[in-house]
């Protein structure tokens, strides 16, 4: 097999899915694009913003696009290109972008609300409490994750005191961004710019910060990048979304797509070969295809985490329902491109058979570059663009879920207090309530696990990742239940998904007990594995079993939800 046919097949399925399945999924669920959305009815200018469907599709795709359409497809291709490929094409047509549609479809039906609030329409407070805490500890993981792996492309000074100025180069440019993006949200908001325009704009700010990026590299050690990326999100999850998380992610998505578009080019020219068989075998060092396939490629096929960036960002800024399609469905699919592009490189690099050294990243940015470099573009220059690239998937993502974890663990504490309780509510309730605080208590025990490093987190964010799908597809059937809507198109991805994440998570809690009955058992890897693993499990089963109950009544609920507009 060679990477330009296996290109140019994900190219044609994943355009045909959009064209034919994606309509099907609007006229079978309905959208009425006179019908007020919920930026328009509740603008507040701070979460709920009328917004340019090309502002929203660039937030909405740098926003899902971090580092498990890279990460995922390069490790699970130790069970070979043939499962991951298909994994990926039918994972992401009929899972991942019917769940990323569909969470986006209710919350925008429902006040731009989240899944949390549909789950207490139809379920009850304690329902909506359980999936709130699952979120909460979710985005935990994403963060601590996801800002060990940023540090890691950041650290342009080793332990030793050797600069590696390519990393300085991406983490001086990335940082250029983040006050070229206040410029443009000023631009974009207060300015009322027009897309071409705030294009334009975003465009020669996105060249002059990788300019002064390869002039100006800024080296620093892994623990201070740590401590600054933990800073700014911090300041990311609290400012309002215009300002600083919108304008960066959609200046950010003209890099990722220019990326997408460059590596494109590369294969179609340099046609590398897949060095990699199509099918090794059920089991690959202690590893099975089911469930250890489906969790590892996690974003790149199907993930719970865009649900609540859907949910929680772009829900509030979508300006008219005829644009739900491209936002969730359609940037779904480009983050599957990534995703094939990633299985091109690592098959790319293998030798007689033998995966590359390195991290997926790393293994990445070497592939593409090498692409790019034979059509004539320098090696240092190719390579950096592509790792800033990467950085920037990675970093965008933690602008949203800084965000997102906050706004969970606010609603949280709002779900244990009537309304009357609310307007007397006490000073210190008040502050552990607000958004400084909820970050705070978000972002602390995030930096505690991205201490630990990223590698001893990975597989438990899959299977939270995962199970946070099926848990939003299981209250998404909720909703199309009671508002007579067709959901059979949610069933089978949410059943699959509860038996792929449940048998991982058993599989995990087994291995544990078993290395401590082992006495190869390490409280600091082991122990918070162990504890996370049975934590998400119980919530999990208590969530999915208190909808299952609700689904299963032949009466519809006599609670309905109110519809934005009606």
């Amino acid at each position: 097999m060679n990477g330009l046919v296996l290109l140019a097949i994900s190219a044609v399925v994943l355009a045909l899915a959009y064209l034919f399945y994606g309509r099907f999924l609007e006229r079978k669920w309905g959208i009425d694009p006179l019908r007020k959305t919920p930026a328009q009815e509740f603008e507040d200018d701070q979460e709920y913003v009328p917004t340019s469907p090309a502002v929203v599709f660039g937030h909405e795709f740098a926003s899902i696009a971090g580092a498990g359409p890279i990460n995922g497809p390069i490790i699970a291709a130790m069970f070979g290109w043939l499962p991951a490929l298909l994994w990926l094409l039918g994972g992401s047509v009929f899972f991942g972008a019917v769940h990323d549609f569909a969470a986006l479809y209710t919350s925008v039906k429902n006040k731009g609300k989240s899944i949390g609030y549909v789950i207490e329409l139809y379920v009850g407070k304690t329902g909506k409490r359980l999936f709130l805490i699952f979120v909460w500890l979710f985005s935990i993981l994403i963060a601590g994750a996801f800002a060990d792996i940023v540090a890691g492309t950041f650290t342009g000074l080793s332990v030793q005191g050797e600069k590696n100025l390519i990393n300085g180069s991406v983490a001086s440019t990335s940082s250029f961004f983040i006050l070229a993006a206040i410029g443009l949200g000023f631009l974009i908001r207060k300015r009322k710019a027009s897309d071409l325009a705030s294009a334009v704009f975003a465009i020669d700010l996105l060249i002059l910060c990788i300019v002064l990026g390869l002039f100006l590299p800024i080296c620093l050690s892994h623990s201070a990048w740590l401590y600054l990326t933990f800073a700014y999100i911090f300041i990311a999850s609290v400012v309002p979304v215009w300002l600083l998380g919108q304008p960066r992610n959609y200046l950010n998505s003209f890099l990722l797509i220019a990326m997408i578009a460059a590596s494109f080019i590369g294969v179609a020219l340099t046609n590398p070969k897949i060095n990699i068989p199509a099918f090794t075998g059920f089991e690959v060092s202690g590893n099975f295809l089911f469930p250890g396939l489906f969790i590892t490629i996690a974003c790149g096929a199907i993930s719970g985490f865009h649900s609540l960036v859907a949910t929680g960002a772009a829900s509030k800024q979508i300006s008219n329902e005829k644009h739900m399609r491209p936002v969730s469905y359609g940037a779904m699919l480009v983050e599957t491109l990534v995703a094939v592009l990633a299985l091109i490189s690592v098959g790319s690099l293998a030798f007689e058979g033998n995966l590359p050294k390195g991290t997926p990243p790393v293994i990445f940015a070497t592939a593409v570059s090498g692409f790019l470099h034979q059509i004539g573009l320098p090696s240092r220059l190719s390579f950096t663009i592509v790792s800033l690239a990467v950085s920037s998937f990675v970093l965008t993502t933690l602008d949203t879920v800084a965000r997102l974890g906050r706004l969970s663990f606010q609603e949280l504490l709002m779900s244990f207090e009537s309304i009357e309780a609310a307007k007397k509510r006490s000073i210190p309730i008040r502050r552990l309530s607000s958004k400084a605080a909820a970050s705070l208590f978000t972002l602390f025990p995030a930096y505690l696990l991205a201490i630990l490093g990223y590698q001893n987190i990975w597989a438990l964010f899959g299977a939270a990742n995962q199970l946070l799908a099926a848990l939003t597809l299981t209250g998404c059937m909720l909703f199309f239940k009671n508002s007579k809507r067709a959901f059979f198109m949610l069933l089978i991805p949410a059943v699959i998904m509860f038996a792929v994440t449940f048998t991982s998570l058993f599989i995990t809690i087994q291995r544990k007990i078993t290395a401590f009955i082992n006495n190869s058992f390490t409280i600091s890897t082991d122990g918070l594995q162990l504890f996370i693993a049975v934590l998400l499990l119980v919530l999990g089963i208590m969530v999915a079993v208190s909808c299952a109950v609700k689904l299963l009544e032949r009466k519809p609920s006599s609670v309905q939800a109110e519809e934005t507009g009606r």
